[in-house]
């Protein structure tokens, strides 16, 4: 098991997330250019005096200075090297010991990470100290009270919707968007090659990308490098009904009402939903 597991708090998937994919894999990062001590350091049972804390209780100090001036949002894709230890010295997660950088969305982290992190720049090492309330908060399996954590913030990436911005009609399907009688609405946006459509019992291939109404871009196959492919009949309903109006070849954006999406499901995208679909093969 990834030991990064200590420091991510990842969502369960299930097996209607929009395009029923697997879960994106480890990003092979650059090896560390510099060697990090795996030893835990001699102030790691409380913070100094020297030490910044903030309203929350987060205590850190700079060990560092970076050479960037923007600091990362909660939203953003970061790559970070870091070590974690208890208060009483034992080691019990670091990037470094697996010889390549973390990857991942600053959110899905535990709360002192995404308070502290952000107060970084590119290029700075920081040393934070987290209360267990902003950790693991007693759970079990977990490292349990204060924990402290040396951070080098390597890079900031751009965010979804940075890299993969909404369309202008993202608020409400245009006057010549098609509706079926479920209520969703799509546009082709570019025509197709084949001639066969998919049957709700077809596995099919595609690219894609998801929206909320508010702009906001929260999945992309083309964020992973590669296709999803996946059972039509195992993915939201608003995709089951849409891409059985397809061909392969075809690039459509389909506008699809919460109750044929996650209907209000925890943890999901709520509201009405857009995504931009290109079928490439019917298998």
């Amino acid at each position: 098991m990834n030991t990064s597991i200590f420091v991510l708090l990842f969502a369960c998937s299930g097996a209607d997330d929009a395009a029923s994919t697997p879960a994106p894999s480890s990003t092979e990062a650059s090896q560390p250019t510099d060697a990090a001590p795996m030893s835990a350091p001699p102030d790691v049972a409380e913070p100094p005096a020297d030490a910044s804390t903030t309203e929350s209780g987060l205590a850190y100090r700079v060990l560092k200075a970076g050479s960037g001036t923007v600091n990362p949002k909660a939203t953003s894709e970061l790559e970070v090297h870091y070590t974690g230890w208890q208060t009483d010295g034992t080691m019990f997660d670091s990037s470094h010991k697996r010889g390549r950088p973390l990857n991942a969305p600053l959110n899905r982290m535990i709360p002192g990470w995404i308070e502290g992190v952000q107060l970084m720049v590119e290029g700075e090492k920081t040393r934070f100290w987290i209360p267990e309330d902003l950790a693991y908060k007693g759970r079990p399996k977990r490292p349990s009270g204060m924990l402290v954590f040396d951070i080098e913030l390597i890079a900031i990436a751009a965010t979804l919707s940075e890299r993969f911005p909404a369309p202008e009609d993202v608020a409400e399907p245009p006057a010549d968007a098609k509706r079926t009688a479920s209520g969703l609405a799509y546009k082709v946006l570019k025509a197709g090659t084949g001639a066969a459509r998919p049957t709700a019992a077809s596995k099919v291939s595609v690219n894609y990308t998801g929206w909320q109404t508010d702009g906001t871009t929260f999945d992309s196959s083309f964020k992973r490098g590669r296709p999803a492919t996946f059972p039509l009949g195992g993915v939201i309903a608003g995709w089951t009904e849409g891409l059985q109006l397809m061909v392969e070849g075809e690039q459509t954006r389909f506008w699809i009402p919460e109750d044929l999406a996650y209907k209000g499901r925890k943890g999901r995208p709520s509201g009405m939903l857009v995504f931009d679909v290109e079928l490439l093969e019917i298998k």
